[in-house]
């Protein structure tokens, strides 16, 4: 994985695009590079973590073999072979897929994007047509945000402090804030946390030129997709076995790497099928590290279905520890690369995660992110087909997930309320789409990419390929939810690959004693986090009287939902992180 920085336009200069570099480093410390078109005001900037083609060939920015077009690439192509012999007219000079990129867009110019499968964020400078030109895939997998300069240029990097460093005023967006303490809502469309720093849509792209400036647009809607192929109405077996195939090329696109490949396995019955697929590709005795976190507390332990999933295979096995002790320095050392709020102490036990492999030379993962929103495997999926089913973040509550009676009148009248789109018509296929869209699948990239790029490892999403989240999209109600269960023809697939207590096993919610800890050993870290937050952002967004009556009764009486609390904590963090 890699980190990218632009400077296009007017009202930028050379030492801001250095400065987006080195802030980046983490994203790519194997390279880095600079390109500057002077006459045409383009820069482009590049950190690069080397993963396929290690050689000095893999160096960007990298120019097209007639040098009419340059790249930064963010992310994989993992279907790059396939497009290269497909375009072995084109003189390569390298192994790697970005220069695939290059070959793809000027054989098929923009369309080029609906060729590519993987993750990515790219720039391409077009000198023929002086036009720049910026793609961010299908599901905003890698991310990518954007700065208007006011006089007449754009600033892109792939994290916000980069967009920071380069002089961009660090002032927090009150209408993302107010909205985020009132719904819960992580993403906000193009808005982020911050005035004036703006994200690139997934699916989305952006075009700029000296004449008419920039313009944004959407090349993928998985909605679009899905209408196109129209509902599956396919004999059970028939999409079973394209299921299985399907799975397992997608687990062999994603074992491309020039860099060793390790699993992320929790314990549920996404990564556990995850795994189930690597020993069909590698066999149950390759040495494929796996890791795990776990935070040694019987009721929220998933490590006996690990070491089920594990049994018979020599996998090399990772758990990492998450203890109560180990929160407050870990969680402001995340904070610093998450530049917004994140999901709390399952974020930090990934981080751990990502450490460890670090440590042992594992520069890859594949994680099991992406099945349970397009094979409907949420709990709430069941309980209602309705738009309404799940409101917030938060599953399995009772409680009200965030407390908007605890904002200042003036600041709450800012939130902006989100009504989910409905393109299907189809109460699930709706809520699914909203998952994918603006919800769940949105906020998970965003904790995922910036806490494995803390230590500069690469995660791979198999389930998140297009072609299965279209394909579950697809599926009527029947094959989703059946026998009290989410992800019904998941479970038949699984059933030739998993041990009978893996794959019958309920669906559970990545937990941590978050609640536990927060109103034990970690209650005065907590207290002194929201009275600094109170003292920062939250004295004009938050009633200091009510905040701290709801913290003491959670003290007190406990909760079943520890998010308002979080969100608190988040902006002690962030307030602390920006000083």
């Amino acid at each position: 994985m890699c980190g990218i920085a632009v400077g296009c336009g007017d009202g930028w200069n050379r030492r801001q695009l250095e400065d987006m570099v080195a802030i980046q480093n983490h994203r790519g410390p194997d390279d880095s590079g600079l390109y500057i078109d002077e006459r045409h005001h383009i820069g482009f900037g590049h950190s690069r973590l080397s993963i396929i083609d290690l050689s000095s060939a893999g160096h960007q920015p990298m120019n097209s073999a007639d040098d009419s077009c340059w790249i930064v690439l963010n992310g994989e192509i993992y279907n790059y072979l396939e497009l290269r012999s497909e375009l072995r007219s084109y003189p390569f000079k390298s192994q790697t897929d970005t220069e695939v990129i290059l070959a793809a867009y000027q054989r098929w110019g923009t369309t080029c994007l609906e060729h590519l499968i993987g993750m990515f964020a790219f720039a391409l400078w077009d000198r023929k047509k002086r036009k720049l030109f910026v793609a961010r895939d299908r599901f905003g997998v890698k991310p990518l945000y954007w700065y208007d300069i006011p006089y007449g240029g754009v600033l892109l990097a792939s994290e916000i402090k980069a967009l920071h460093a380069a002089g961009v005023a660090r002032k927090p967006d009150p209408i993302t804030w107010a909205t985020y303490l009132s719904s819960g809502m992580y993403d906000h469309g193009s808005r982020t946390f911050w005035c004036n720093i703006q994200q690139i849509p997934p699916g989305g792209w952006l075009e700029w030129d000296l004449e008419s400036g920039y313009q944004i647009g959407t090349w993928y809607d998985p909605a679009d997709a899905v209408k196109a192929l129209g509902p599956d109405e396919r004999a059970d077996n028939v999409v079973i076995e394209e299921t299985i195939a399907l799975l397992e090329e997608t687990i062999a696109l994603r074992f491309r790497s020039d860099v060793p490949v390790g699993i992320c396995l929790s314990g549920g019955l996404d990564s556990s099928l995850l795994l189930g697929l690597v020993n069909r590709f590698h066999g149950m005795d390759s040495a494929v590290n796996a890791f795990t976190f776990y935070c040694g507390d019987p009721n929220y332990d998933e490590t006996p279905w690990v070491e089920l999933m594990l049994k018979d295979t020599q996998h090399p096995w990772h758990p990492c520890l998450l203890d109560a002790e180990m929160i407050p320095h870990l969680a402001s050392e995340v904070q610093q690369f998450q530049d917004e709020p994140f999901g709390g102490f399952p974020t930090l036990g990934m981080a751990l995660v990502y450490n460890h492999a670090r440590s042992k030379g594992v520069t890859v993962l594949l994680d099991g992110n992406g099945m349970d929103e397009g094979w409907a495997g949420y709990e709430y999926y069941q309980k209602s087909a309705s738009i309404d089913a799940a409101k917030g973040p938060v599953q399995g509550t009772r409680s009200p997930t965030t407390r908007p009676d605890s904002l200042q009148p003036e600041f709450a009248e800012q939130s902006e309320s989100f009504q989910p789109p409905t393109p299907f018509g189809n109460p699930l296929r709706d809520l699914q789409y909203r998952d994918i869209r603006h919800a769940k699948i949105p906020r998970a990239m965003r904790f995922s990419d910036r806490v494995s790029m803390m230590f500069s490892r690469e995660v791979r999403e198999p389930f998140l390929d297009h072609r299965i989240v279209e394909l579950g999209l697809r599926q009527p109600e029947s094959r989703k939810l059946k026998e009290g269960h989410g992800k019904w023809l998941l479970r038949q697939v699984a059933r030739n690959l998993l041990p009978e207590g893996v794959y019958e096993a309920p669906k559970r919610p990545v937990q941590t004693p978050q609640r536990e800890w927060l109103r034990g050993p970690l209650a005065g870290w907590a207290q002194e986090l929201i009275e600094d937050g109170l003292s920062h952002w939250g004295r004009e967004w938050l009633n200091e009287k009510k905040v701290r009556a709801a913290w003491r009764s959670f003290c007190e009486h406990g909760s079943d939902n520890s998010f308002p609390i979080w969100q608190w904590l988040s902006i002690g963090l962030m307030s602390r992180a920006s000083d």
